[in-house]
This record gives C-alpha cells, sequence and structure tokens, in this order.
C-alpha cells in the first residue's frame, strides 16, 4: 500500500509563522517529543519518502508504529492552527466567543454573559454571520429566562422579529446558494460548451424570480452571489458586456465592505478573475492589466495572505496572462514571457487544482501552437487529451481531441489522422456533444487528409470557410443556443486558420489580422 502523504500535504502548506507558532507551542510541553523530529524531518522533504523516514529513526521504538506517530502529529498541527487563527478568523472568534457565553451561562453569571451576548452579535451583524446570528439570539432567549425569574421584563416581540429577521436573511442567502451551485455546476462540468439540458438550467436560473427580480438579496453576503450568479447567466448567453457589470458589480460591493471582502476572499480573486477575462474578450487589455496588477498586489491584503488565496492569485494571474497573449494574437511574445511558467508546470502540475491544470495546459498548447512550434503544442496538449477525468469542463476534453486533429494535420500525421478522426467523433457523439460546428470540423478534416494536389485542398478550405460562415451567421432561437454554435471558437480560432492556409500566411498573422479588423468594425 502507497504510505498516506496527507502529513506532508499539510506540513508543505504552513506558512514561516505557523511553523514558528507550532514549535512555541510544542516547547510548552513536557515529555518526549518525537513528533517534533518527526516534524523537522518531513518539512525538509521536497516530496514525500517514507524510507527516508524509516531509515532516519531505525531502531527507535516509535517508528514501529508510525502511521499512529503522523496521525498525532497531524492532530496537533491542526491544534496550533486552530490556536493561531482563533483571534484572526471572524469565525473562530465568534465560536470563542459562543463558548464564553455558555460557560458564563453554566456558571450563573448572566451579567457577564449578557456582554459577551452583545459583543458577539456586533460582530455576526458586521460581517452578516447568521448561523452565528441565530446561535447568539438563542442563547439571549435563553437569559431572558433568567431576566423574568429575577423580575426583568423586556420586550420580547423584539427579540422575536429579530429572529424572523435572521431567518429570512439565512434562507435568502441560502436559496442564492443553491442557484449557484447548479450553475457553477453546468459550467464546471459543460463549460461553454453545454447539453441541451444544462441549457435547460441555464434558462431555469435566468428566469428565477431571486435572479430576475430586483432589490431580491436581503443581505450584502447574498447580493455578492446574486450578481456572480448574473455574471455567469450572461456569459453562458453570449452577454460579456452585461457579465461584466454585474461582476463589477460583486467587486464594488465587496471594496465598500472590505471587512466581507477579507471574509469572502476566494469570491472576490474569483470575480477579479471574471472581470479580467471579459476584460480581455472585449480587447479591453489596458484594463484586464490594471486588474491583473490589482490581483497581483491582493496577497498583501488581511485575508489574502493565506497559502490557498496565494496559490489561487498566482494561478488566476498565469491564466489571466497567457490569455492576454492569445486574445491579442502576440504568441511568440507570450512563449518567450511564459517560459518559466511552463518549466514549472512540468513538476508542479499536480499541485494544481484540475480545472486549472486543464486550462493551464491547453492555452499553452494553443500558445505554442500560435508561435509555430507544433511538438511542443502537442507535449501540452497530450497532458490533456491522456486525462482520464470525466465529469470536468467536458468542453475543453472535446475542444482538446478537435485542436489534436489541427496540430497533427499540420505535422503532417496523415497516418494518424483518419483513426483520430473516428476516434473523436466517437467521443463526441458518446457525450451528445457533436454539436453542428463539431460535426464541420471532422467532415472537412476527413476529405482533406483524403485530398491530393495543391488545388484539390484549397478547394476543399475555401469550402470549410463556407460553411463554417454559415453556421456562424446562422439564426437561432435562443441566445444559449446561439453561444453554443460559437463556443468552439472561444478555444480554437478556426477561421483565422483556414485564412491562413488559404493567404499563405502563419496562423499568427491571420489570427492578428482578424483581431484588427474586429476591433476596427463598429460595434
Amino acid at each position: 500500500m502507497k504510505p498516506s502523504t496527507e502529513l506532508f500535504d499539510l506540513i508543505s502548506t504552513l506558512t514561516k509563522s505557523e511553523k514558528r507558532f507550532f514549535k512555541l507551542q510544542s516547547s510548552l510541553q513536557s515529555g518526549d517529543k518525537n513528533y517534533v523530529r518527526l516534524f523537522d524531518l518531513i518539512e525538509k522533504m521536497d516530496v514525500y519518502d517514507e524510507d527516508v523516514v524509516k531509515s532516519t529513526f531505525n531502531g527507535e521504538k516509535f517508528i514501529n508504529h508510525l502511521p499512529s506517530e503522523k496521525n498525532h502529529l497531524y492532530k496537533l498541527i491542526l491544534k496550533s492552527l486552530r490556536s493561531y487563527y482563533s483571534e484572526t478568523s471572524v469565525s473562530s472568534m465568534l465560536k470563542q466567543e459562543i463558548k464564553n457565553v455558555e460557560i458564563l451561562y453554566h456558571k450563573g453569571l448572566f451579567e457577564e454573559c449578557s456582554k459577551f451576548l452583545e459583543r458577539a452579535k456586533k460582530q455576526a451583524t458586521k460581517y452578516e454571520k447568521f448561523y452565528y446570528l441565530f446561535e447568539l439570539i438563542s442563547w439571549e432567549k435563553t437569559l431572558l429566562e433568567e431576566a423574568f425569574e429575577n423580575g426583568q421584563f423586556v420586550d420580547i416581540d423584539k427579540l422575536i422579529a429579530e429572529e424572523q429577521e435572521v431567518l429570512e436573511k439565512l434562507r435568502n442567502l441560502t436559496a442564492y446558494h443553491v442557484l449557484y451551485s447548479k450553475i457553477n455546476f453546468v459550467f464546471r462540468s459543460g463549460g461553454y460548451s453545454r447539453t441541451e439540458e444544462n441549457a435547460r438550467i441555464i434558462d431555469e436560473i435566468v428566469d428565477h424570480p431571486l435572479i430576475k427580480g430586483k432589490n431580491t438579496a436581503l443581505s450584502k453576503r447574498a447580493a455578492t452571489i446574486c450578481y456572480y450568479t448574473q455574471g455567469f447567466c450572461n456569459i453562458a448567453n453570449g452577454n460579456t458586456v452585461i457579465a461584466l457589470e454585474k461582476y463589477s458589480r460583486v467587486k464594488q460591493i465587496l471594496d465598500e465592505q472590505p471587512e466581507l471582502r477579507g471574509d469572502l476572499a476566494k469570491r472576490y480573486i474569483r470575480t477579479l478573475a471574471q472581470i479580467i477575462q471579459c476584460q480581455l474578450e472585449l480587447k479591453q487589455f489596458t484594463e484586464a492589466q490594471s486588474n491583473i496588477e490589482l490581483l497581483q498586489n491582493m496577497g498583501e491584503t488581511e485575508g489574502f495572505d493565506t497559502p490557498d488565496a496565494a496559490s489561487r492569485i498566482f494561478t488566476e494571474i498565469t491564466l489571466s496572462k497567457i490569455k492576454s497573449h492569445l486574445l491579442s494574437a502576440r504568441f511568440t511574445e507570450g512563449v518567450h514571457a511564459l517560459s518559466e511558467v511552463s518549466e514549472q508546470l512540468k513538476g508542479n502540475g499536480g499541485k494544481l487544482h484540475k480545472e486549472v491544470e486543464l486550462r493551464l495546459y491547453y492555452y499553452l498548447a494553443y500558445l505554442y501552437f500560435g508561435a509555430g512550434q507544433f511538438n511542443k503544442a502537442l507535449h501540452w496538449l497530450n497532458k490533456v487529451n491522456n486525462d482520464n477525468e470525466n465529469d470536468l469542463r467536458q468542453d475543453l476534453y472535446g475542444y482538446a481531441r478537435l485542436f489534436n486533429i489541427v496540430i497533427h494535420y499540420e505535422l503532417g500525421n496523415a497516418d494518424l489522422l483518419e483513426y483520430t478522426i473516428k476516434s473523436t467523433a466517437r467521443y463526441l457523439q458518446k457525450r451528445n456533444r457533436d454539436f453542428d460546428m463539431e460535426k464541420l470540423v471532422l467532415d472537412q478534416f476527413k476529405k482533406l487528409i483524403r485530398a491530393t494536389g495543391m488545388n484539390a485542398k484549397r478547394e476543399l478550405m475555401q469550402e470549410f470557410k463556407a460553411k463554417f460562415d454559415s453556421i456562424l451567421n446562422e439564426k437561432h432561437p435562443t441566445p444559449v443556443h446561439s453561444e453554443l454554435s460559437r463556443s468552439l471558437l472561444k478555444y480554437f480560432d478556426f477561421p483565422a486558420w483556414i485564412d491562413s492556409k488559404l493567404e499563405g500566411k502563419s496562423f499568427e498573422e491571420s489570427v492578428h489580422q482578424r483581431a484588427q479588423l474586429t476591433q476596427k468594425s463598429p460595434a
């Protein structure tokens, strides 16, 4: 059985100050401290190696029950982290205050108990922690019973009304979380290319009263989810301008509430990332660069200085920089600028979230392809195609297979192409993702690999271009269906590639030319 790496994974995320705090706490304990020696050894490892642990402590009694020692150390580190963050995390502070209220109540110190209760309620209200606020009001009602017994009568109706208001806000927030989870599932599973079922889910969310109505969010927390979900809905419908407005509204709310922003650091990071993506799609490169710099500087802000936040900031910045080079047709420049990133990924890819990992691999493949380095493009794309994930970002897996055909065509791998085209067709059909554009790409490449002579291939490319334009200009019954037909172009610019073949230009030149024409054309 492969040794567990959970302890190593936890230790590798610790900051210098967290390690120092753990060591300080450990120094206060008496008795043998084999766990500290184990900690020191694992801390120095780049990759966990249990054989090294066993050989280092060979002959010592505790090594005979290493799994329990590792588990003991794991729990001690978590205990240390709870203490370390007890004064910085709002939730930790409220939990601590509620425990203080409970202790003082059972000690019969009701006056002191009320003081702690009042202070905790202010914090819970300020940070919109409705779960804790509801529990604190329950304690307040308990204290009222003691007051009644002492002949002290207060307005119970006011407290009941406050409780009902908190419950309504809690229900409202929960309802928004459900809607967000649904549309988040659609994007995380299907991405931009969706099945009819996923399109139906999006339509239902768009028409939901909490999303469609005005002033339906009962708290700032709920409002951020509402606008963020509206942003998602508009992305699904191809309304990038409106999506940018919605995401910008989320940012505005959180900027106006710094304490809430720190508590919702991940949401703020994701919001900034979405704003940047929208601005890049709209060719607002200057504005996007400003927000990339803002995201870079967030690491020094309270709530954003955790290892997880730092990792998310780094990956979102990297993705944004790559996409900036892609959408501005600066492929060769991007390859040189981001060569260090590709080297880092060779050894650290497994540490990333799966979706981020897939997007980085795909974007790097596209970047190298645009720079004319087809073998390197194939190297990164194979990391997507060889992944055995079945549920995540089905659009990426499907588009990667279509992109794979283009790369092999450029490399002149005619022997592989016929099989690759057939296997791709089966893959898309099995997953109900063989949409009109996907079918067109497969059909045209079937013809291209069988064509002989430059004239025959040129005629097929002209046919390819005409059919592509026909699908792009086709009218659709809903915005979702219209966006569905165009979603492939978000991941590979087939029209630019076809033009490059017809005009004898590089793909980079063709994309750059099309980008200039798009910018000059009226909105």
